[in-house]
Protein backbone atom coordinates (compact mmCIF):
# COMPACT_ATOMS: atom_id res chain seq x y z
CA UNK A 1 0.00 0.00 0.00
CA UNK A 2 2.81 2.42 0.83
CA UNK A 3 4.53 1.65 -2.47
CA UNK A 4 1.37 2.34 -4.48
CA UNK A 5 1.26 5.88 -3.08
CA UNK A 6 4.62 6.81 -4.60
CA UNK A 7 3.32 6.56 -8.17
CA UNK A 8 0.09 8.29 -7.18
CA UNK A 9 2.10 11.23 -5.83
CA UNK A 10 3.52 12.31 -9.17
CA UNK A 11 1.81 10.83 -12.18
CA UNK A 12 -1.86 10.77 -11.13
CA UNK A 13 -2.50 14.29 -12.40
CA UNK A 14 -0.73 13.71 -15.75
CA UNK A 15 -3.97 13.35 -17.77
CA UNK A 16 -5.21 16.66 -16.33
CA UNK A 17 -2.20 18.75 -17.37
CA UNK A 18 -3.60 20.18 -20.64
CA UNK A 19 -6.87 21.01 -18.86
CA UNK A 20 -5.03 22.73 -16.01
CA UNK A 21 -3.00 24.73 -18.52
CA UNK A 22 -6.22 25.95 -20.13
CA UNK A 23 -7.88 26.59 -16.75
CA UNK A 24 -5.05 28.89 -15.69
CA UNK A 25 -4.30 30.32 -19.13
CA UNK A 26 -4.12 33.84 -17.71
CA UNK A 27 -0.93 32.90 -15.82
CA UNK A 28 2.04 33.86 -18.05
CA UNK A 29 4.01 30.89 -16.69
CA UNK A 30 1.18 28.38 -17.11
CA UNK A 31 2.98 26.24 -19.71
CA UNK A 32 6.02 25.56 -17.52
CA UNK A 33 4.18 25.44 -14.20
CA UNK A 34 1.70 22.81 -15.39
CA UNK A 35 4.55 20.62 -16.61
CA UNK A 36 6.31 21.03 -13.26
CA UNK A 37 3.25 19.97 -11.25
CA UNK A 38 3.99 16.30 -11.96
CA UNK A 39 7.64 16.29 -10.83
CA UNK A 40 7.24 19.05 -8.20
CA UNK A 41 7.08 16.55 -5.30
CA UNK A 42 10.37 15.18 -6.55
CA UNK A 43 12.19 18.37 -5.57
CA UNK A 44 11.02 18.10 -1.96
CA UNK A 45 11.80 14.39 -1.84
CA UNK A 46 15.30 15.01 -3.17
CA UNK A 47 15.92 17.60 -0.45
CA UNK A 48 14.15 15.86 2.44
CA UNK A 49 14.67 12.12 1.91
CA UNK A 50 18.24 11.94 3.30
CA UNK A 51 17.11 13.88 6.38
CA UNK A 52 14.08 11.58 6.68
CA UNK A 53 16.50 8.65 6.54
CA UNK A 54 18.50 9.99 9.47
CA UNK A 55 15.30 10.49 11.47
CA UNK A 56 14.14 6.95 10.66
CA UNK A 57 17.51 5.45 11.66
CA UNK A 58 17.32 7.27 15.00
CA UNK A 59 13.64 7.06 15.94
CA UNK A 60 12.24 4.04 14.06
CA UNK A 61 10.26 3.42 10.89
CA UNK A 62 6.60 3.21 12.01
CA UNK A 63 5.73 6.75 13.14
CA UNK A 64 7.42 8.52 10.18
CA UNK A 65 5.52 6.22 7.81
CA UNK A 66 2.15 6.97 9.43
CA UNK A 67 2.86 10.72 9.61
CA UNK A 68 3.84 10.69 5.95
CA UNK A 69 0.54 9.11 4.90
CA UNK A 70 -1.50 11.68 6.87
CA UNK A 71 0.44 14.56 5.29
CA UNK A 72 0.05 12.86 1.89
CA UNK A 73 -3.76 13.02 2.12
CA UNK A 74 -3.84 16.67 3.19
CA UNK A 75 -1.33 18.02 0.65
CA UNK A 76 -2.51 15.79 -2.19
CA UNK A 77 -6.15 16.87 -1.98
CA UNK A 78 -5.28 20.57 -1.66
CA UNK A 79 -5.32 21.05 -5.45
CA UNK A 80 -9.09 20.65 -5.38
CA UNK A 81 -9.49 24.05 -3.73
CA UNK A 82 -6.36 26.17 -4.19
CA UNK A 83 -6.97 29.25 -6.37
CA UNK A 84 -3.93 29.43 -8.66
CA UNK A 85 -1.02 27.48 -10.11
CA UNK A 86 1.69 28.82 -7.74
CA UNK A 87 -0.39 27.70 -4.74
CA UNK A 88 -0.99 24.28 -6.28
CA UNK A 89 2.73 24.02 -7.01
CA UNK A 90 3.48 24.79 -3.35
CA UNK A 91 1.08 22.05 -2.21
CA UNK A 92 2.89 19.64 -4.49
CA UNK A 93 6.16 20.53 -2.76
CA UNK A 94 4.58 19.69 0.62
CA UNK A 95 3.35 16.42 -0.89
CA UNK A 96 6.99 15.59 -1.60
CA UNK A 97 7.84 15.80 2.10
CA UNK A 98 5.16 13.16 2.75
CA UNK A 99 6.55 10.94 0.00
CA UNK A 100 10.07 11.24 1.42
CA UNK A 101 8.87 9.88 4.76
CA UNK A 102 6.81 7.09 3.16
CA UNK A 103 9.39 5.80 0.69
CA UNK A 104 12.36 5.98 3.04
CA UNK A 105 10.49 4.16 5.80
CA UNK A 106 9.17 1.41 3.54
CA UNK A 107 12.61 0.73 2.01
CA UNK A 108 14.16 0.45 5.48
CA UNK A 109 11.32 -1.86 6.59
CA UNK A 110 11.94 -4.22 3.66
CA UNK A 111 15.59 -4.39 4.72
CA UNK A 112 14.56 -5.06 8.33
CA UNK A 113 11.91 -7.69 7.60
CA UNK A 114 13.57 -9.73 4.82
CA UNK A 115 16.95 -11.09 3.70
CA UNK A 116 18.40 -12.90 0.67
CA UNK A 117 16.02 -14.10 -2.04
CA UNK A 118 13.04 -13.03 0.06
CA UNK A 119 14.35 -9.48 0.03
CA UNK A 120 14.81 -9.59 -3.77
CA UNK A 121 11.26 -10.87 -4.14
CA UNK A 122 9.94 -8.04 -1.96
CA UNK A 123 11.75 -5.39 -3.99
CA UNK A 124 10.03 -6.81 -7.09
CA UNK A 125 6.67 -6.73 -5.31
CA UNK A 126 7.34 -3.15 -4.25
CA UNK A 127 7.83 -2.04 -7.87
CA UNK A 128 4.81 -4.11 -8.92
CA UNK A 129 2.68 -2.34 -6.30
CA UNK A 130 3.86 1.03 -7.61
CA UNK A 131 2.89 0.07 -11.14
CA UNK A 132 -0.48 -1.53 -10.40
CA UNK A 133 -1.29 1.39 -8.12
CA UNK A 134 -0.34 3.71 -10.95
CA UNK A 135 -2.52 1.74 -13.37
CA UNK A 136 -5.57 2.18 -11.15
CA UNK A 137 -4.97 5.78 -10.15
CA UNK A 138 -3.84 7.12 -13.54
CA UNK A 139 -6.61 5.34 -15.43
CA UNK A 140 -9.16 6.74 -12.98
CA UNK A 141 -7.61 10.19 -13.36
CA UNK A 142 -7.88 9.94 -17.15
CA UNK A 143 -11.64 9.46 -16.88
CA UNK A 144 -12.41 12.09 -14.27
CA UNK A 145 -10.06 14.71 -15.79
CA UNK A 146 -12.48 14.80 -18.72
CA UNK A 147 -15.09 16.13 -16.26
CA UNK A 148 -12.81 18.65 -14.51
CA UNK A 149 -9.01 19.02 -14.44
CA UNK A 150 -9.21 19.51 -10.66
CA UNK A 151 -10.92 16.20 -9.90
CA UNK A 152 -7.78 13.99 -10.10
CA UNK A 153 -6.53 15.69 -6.91
CA UNK A 154 -9.38 13.96 -5.03
CA UNK A 155 -7.73 10.59 -5.71
CA UNK A 156 -5.07 11.38 -3.10
CA UNK A 157 -7.76 11.07 -0.45
CA UNK A 158 -7.85 7.30 -1.03
CA UNK A 159 -4.64 7.02 1.00
CA UNK A 160 -6.70 7.65 4.14
CA UNK A 161 -8.22 4.18 3.70
CA UNK A 162 -4.75 2.64 4.15
CA UNK A 163 -4.04 4.25 7.52
CA UNK A 164 -5.92 1.85 9.85
CA UNK A 165 -4.27 -1.19 8.25
CA UNK A 166 -0.81 0.38 8.41
CA UNK A 167 -1.37 1.37 12.03
CA UNK A 168 -2.15 -2.26 12.90
CA UNK A 169 0.38 -4.09 10.71
CA UNK A 170 3.57 -2.02 10.73
CA UNK A 171 5.88 -2.52 13.72
CA UNK A 172 9.46 -1.56 14.44
CA UNK A 173 11.64 -4.63 14.91
CA UNK A 174 14.39 -4.79 17.55
CA UNK A 175 17.78 -3.80 16.21
CA UNK A 176 19.90 -6.81 15.31
CA UNK A 177 23.59 -7.10 15.96
CA UNK A 178 25.85 -6.77 12.91
CA UNK A 179 26.76 -10.46 13.18
CA UNK A 180 23.11 -11.48 12.73
CA UNK A 181 22.56 -9.24 9.76
CA UNK A 182 22.74 -10.98 6.39
CA UNK A 183 24.07 -7.80 4.86
CA UNK A 184 27.48 -8.49 3.31
CA UNK A 185 28.67 -5.01 4.21
CA UNK A 186 28.10 -5.86 7.85
CA UNK A 187 29.52 -3.20 10.09
CA UNK A 188 32.47 -2.46 7.82
CA UNK A 189 34.07 0.87 7.01
CA UNK A 190 31.83 3.42 5.31
CA UNK A 191 33.87 3.43 2.09
CA UNK A 192 33.18 -0.29 1.57
CA UNK A 193 29.56 0.55 0.74
CA UNK A 194 29.37 4.34 0.26
CA UNK A 195 31.25 4.46 -3.06
CA UNK A 196 29.16 1.69 -4.71
CA UNK A 197 26.07 3.45 -3.32
CA UNK A 198 27.07 6.68 -5.09
CA UNK A 199 27.30 4.79 -8.38
CA UNK A 200 23.84 3.30 -7.78
CA UNK A 201 22.47 6.75 -6.95
CA UNK A 202 23.79 8.26 -10.19
CA UNK A 203 22.52 5.40 -12.36
CA UNK A 204 19.09 5.41 -10.72
CA UNK A 205 18.74 9.18 -11.13
CA UNK A 206 19.57 8.89 -14.83
CA UNK A 207 17.15 6.00 -15.30
CA UNK A 208 14.30 7.90 -13.67
CA UNK A 209 15.03 11.08 -15.61
CA UNK A 210 14.61 9.05 -18.80
CA UNK A 211 11.52 7.16 -17.66
CA UNK A 212 9.72 10.28 -16.47
CA UNK A 213 9.58 11.63 -20.00
CA UNK A 214 6.46 9.46 -20.25
CA UNK A 215 4.20 11.01 -17.57
CA UNK A 216 5.48 14.57 -18.05
CA UNK A 217 5.39 14.78 -21.86
CA UNK A 218 3.00 12.07 -23.04
CA UNK A 219 -0.20 14.16 -22.89
CA UNK A 220 1.44 16.93 -24.93
CA UNK A 221 2.95 14.44 -27.40
CA UNK A 222 -0.45 12.85 -27.96
CA UNK A 223 -2.04 16.25 -28.56
CA UNK A 224 0.69 17.03 -31.11
CA UNK A 225 -0.07 13.73 -32.85
CA UNK A 226 -3.81 14.44 -32.97
CA UNK A 227 -4.92 12.42 -29.93
CA UNK A 228 -6.69 15.10 -27.92
CA UNK A 229 -8.54 12.89 -25.43
CA UNK A 230 -7.42 12.82 -21.81
CA UNK A 231 -8.71 9.25 -21.78
CA UNK A 232 -6.02 8.34 -24.36
CA UNK A 233 -3.29 9.71 -22.10
CA UNK A 234 -4.67 7.69 -19.22
CA UNK A 235 -4.78 4.58 -21.40
CA UNK A 236 -1.16 4.89 -22.58
CA UNK A 237 0.13 5.51 -19.06
CA UNK A 238 -2.10 2.69 -17.82
CA UNK A 239 -0.43 0.29 -20.28
CA UNK A 240 2.93 1.57 -19.04
CA UNK A 241 2.00 0.69 -15.46
CA UNK A 242 0.28 -2.62 -16.32
CA UNK A 243 3.34 -3.87 -18.19
CA UNK A 244 5.63 -2.70 -15.41
CA UNK A 245 3.53 -4.35 -12.73
CA UNK A 246 3.51 -7.68 -14.55
CA UNK A 247 7.25 -7.75 -15.24
CA UNK A 248 8.10 -6.65 -11.71
CA UNK A 249 6.35 -9.80 -10.47
CA UNK A 250 8.74 -11.81 -12.66
CA UNK A 251 11.79 -9.93 -11.39
CA UNK A 252 13.02 -12.50 -8.80
CA UNK A 253 12.95 -15.35 -11.32
CA UNK A 254 14.66 -13.34 -14.09
CA UNK A 255 17.26 -11.95 -11.68
CA UNK A 256 18.22 -15.41 -10.47
CA UNK A 257 18.59 -16.57 -14.08
CA UNK A 258 20.58 -13.63 -15.46
CA UNK A 259 22.23 -11.92 -12.47
CA UNK A 260 22.15 -8.18 -11.93
CA UNK A 261 24.16 -7.30 -15.06
CA UNK A 262 21.86 -9.43 -17.20
CA UNK A 263 18.72 -7.84 -15.86
CA UNK A 264 20.12 -4.33 -16.45
CA UNK A 265 20.90 -5.36 -20.03
CA UNK A 266 17.38 -6.66 -20.63
CA UNK A 267 15.73 -3.69 -18.93
CA UNK A 268 17.63 -0.96 -20.75
CA UNK A 269 17.28 -2.77 -24.08
CA UNK A 270 13.50 -2.95 -23.63
CA UNK A 271 13.31 0.76 -22.76
CA UNK A 272 15.41 1.62 -25.83
CA UNK A 273 13.02 -0.38 -28.02
CA UNK A 274 10.07 1.48 -26.53
CA UNK A 275 11.49 4.91 -27.36
CA UNK A 276 12.32 3.76 -30.90
CA UNK A 277 8.68 2.72 -31.32
CA UNK A 278 7.52 6.15 -30.12
CA UNK A 279 9.40 7.75 -33.03
CA UNK A 280 7.12 5.86 -35.42
CA UNK A 281 4.00 5.80 -33.23
CA UNK A 282 1.31 6.89 -35.68
CA UNK A 283 -1.21 4.31 -34.48
CA UNK A 284 -2.73 3.37 -31.14
CA UNK A 285 -1.18 -0.12 -31.36
CA UNK A 286 2.37 1.27 -31.67
CA UNK A 287 1.75 3.69 -28.82
CA UNK A 288 0.62 0.86 -26.58
CA UNK A 289 3.57 -1.34 -27.66
CA UNK A 290 6.04 1.47 -26.90
CA UNK A 291 4.52 2.09 -23.48
CA UNK A 292 4.56 -1.64 -22.70
CA UNK A 293 8.25 -1.97 -23.61
CA UNK A 294 9.28 1.09 -21.57
CA UNK A 295 7.21 -0.04 -18.58
CA UNK A 296 8.65 -3.56 -18.72
CA UNK A 297 12.24 -2.35 -18.94
CA UNK A 298 11.87 0.12 -16.10
CA UNK A 299 10.21 -2.52 -13.91
CA UNK A 300 13.13 -4.89 -14.46
CA UNK A 301 15.90 -2.46 -13.52
CA UNK A 302 14.19 -0.62 -10.64
CA UNK A 303 14.10 -3.46 -8.05
CA UNK A 304 17.81 -4.05 -8.58
CA UNK A 305 18.69 -0.60 -7.25
CA UNK A 306 16.79 -1.28 -4.02
CA UNK A 307 18.09 -4.83 -3.62
CA UNK A 308 21.71 -3.87 -4.27
CA UNK A 309 21.49 -0.91 -1.89
CA UNK A 310 20.00 -3.01 0.93
CA UNK A 311 22.61 -5.72 0.35
CA UNK A 312 25.41 -3.15 0.54
CA UNK A 313 24.30 -1.11 3.55
CA UNK A 314 24.70 -2.03 7.24
CA UNK A 315 21.43 -2.13 9.18
CA UNK A 316 22.23 0.94 11.25
CA UNK A 317 22.46 3.04 8.06
CA UNK A 318 19.50 1.56 6.20
CA UNK A 319 17.32 4.63 6.72
CA UNK A 320 20.03 6.93 5.36
CA UNK A 321 20.67 4.56 2.45
CA UNK A 322 16.97 4.41 1.66
CA UNK A 323 16.74 8.19 1.90
CA UNK A 324 19.62 8.80 -0.49
CA UNK A 325 18.30 6.21 -2.91
CA UNK A 326 14.83 7.76 -2.72
CA UNK A 327 16.30 11.20 -3.33
CA UNK A 328 18.04 9.95 -6.48
CA UNK A 329 14.74 8.73 -7.92
CA UNK A 330 13.11 12.09 -7.50
CA UNK A 331 16.10 14.17 -8.55
CA UNK A 332 15.89 12.33 -11.86
CA UNK A 333 12.14 12.88 -12.06
CA UNK A 334 12.39 16.59 -11.30
CA UNK A 335 15.16 17.11 -13.85
CA UNK A 336 13.25 15.23 -16.54
CA UNK A 337 11.01 18.05 -17.84
CA UNK A 338 13.79 20.61 -17.33
CA UNK A 339 15.94 18.60 -19.75
CA UNK A 340 13.29 17.22 -22.11
CA UNK A 341 11.23 20.40 -22.69
CA UNK A 342 14.12 22.40 -24.25
CA UNK A 343 15.14 19.34 -26.29
CA UNK A 344 11.60 19.06 -27.64
CA UNK A 345 11.61 22.78 -28.51
CA UNK A 346 14.87 22.40 -30.45
CA UNK A 347 14.56 18.88 -31.91
CA UNK A 348 10.84 18.00 -31.66
CA UNK A 349 9.55 14.84 -29.97
CA UNK A 350 11.16 12.55 -32.55
CA UNK A 351 14.62 13.97 -31.84
CA UNK A 352 14.13 13.51 -28.10
CA UNK A 353 12.98 9.92 -28.51
CA UNK A 354 15.84 9.02 -30.89
CA UNK A 355 18.48 10.46 -28.57
CA UNK A 356 16.94 8.74 -25.56
CA UNK A 357 16.88 5.40 -27.38
CA UNK A 358 20.57 5.74 -28.27
CA UNK A 359 21.50 6.55 -24.65
CA UNK A 360 19.54 3.55 -23.36
CA UNK A 361 21.12 1.29 -25.97
CA UNK A 362 24.57 2.40 -24.80
CA UNK A 363 23.59 1.65 -21.19
CA UNK A 364 22.36 -1.80 -22.23
CA UNK A 365 25.63 -2.52 -24.04
CA UNK A 366 27.63 -1.42 -20.98
CA UNK A 367 25.58 -3.76 -18.77
CA UNK A 368 26.04 -6.60 -21.25
CA UNK A 369 29.80 -6.08 -21.41
CA UNK A 370 29.99 -6.00 -17.61
CA UNK A 371 27.96 -9.20 -17.35
CA UNK A 372 30.08 -10.90 -19.98
CA UNK A 373 33.31 -9.89 -18.25
CA UNK A 374 31.98 -11.22 -14.94
CA UNK A 375 30.99 -14.51 -16.60
CA UNK A 376 34.44 -14.92 -18.19
CA UNK A 377 36.14 -14.12 -14.87
CA UNK A 378 33.96 -16.66 -13.06
CA UNK A 379 34.60 -19.36 -15.67
CA UNK A 380 38.34 -18.69 -15.53
CA UNK A 381 38.32 -19.03 -11.75
CA UNK A 382 36.40 -22.31 -11.97
CA UNK A 383 38.81 -23.65 -14.59
CA UNK A 384 41.80 -22.68 -12.46
CA UNK A 385 40.35 -24.52 -9.49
Amino acid sequence: MAASLTTMANATISPALPGLERLFADDPNAAMLTRLLVPAPSLSVALCAPLAGLVIDRYGRRLPLLAGVILFVIAGCAGLFLPNLPAIFASRLVLGVAVALIMTAQTALIGDYFTGNDRNALTGLQISARNFGGLIFISLAGWIAAISPRLPFAIYGLAAVFLPLMWKAIVDLPRRSPASDANPAGGGEWHSWAIPMLLLVFLQATTNMIFFVMPTQMSFFLEARGFESTVMTGAVLGILMLSGGGFALLYPRIQRATGYAGIFFLGYAAMALGFVLLVFAATTLLLFAAAAAIGAGYALVSPSFIALALNLTPQQYRGLSGGVLTASIFIGQFCSPLVSTPLIANHDYEGLFRGTALLLAAMAVAAGVTGGANWIRTRSAVSAD
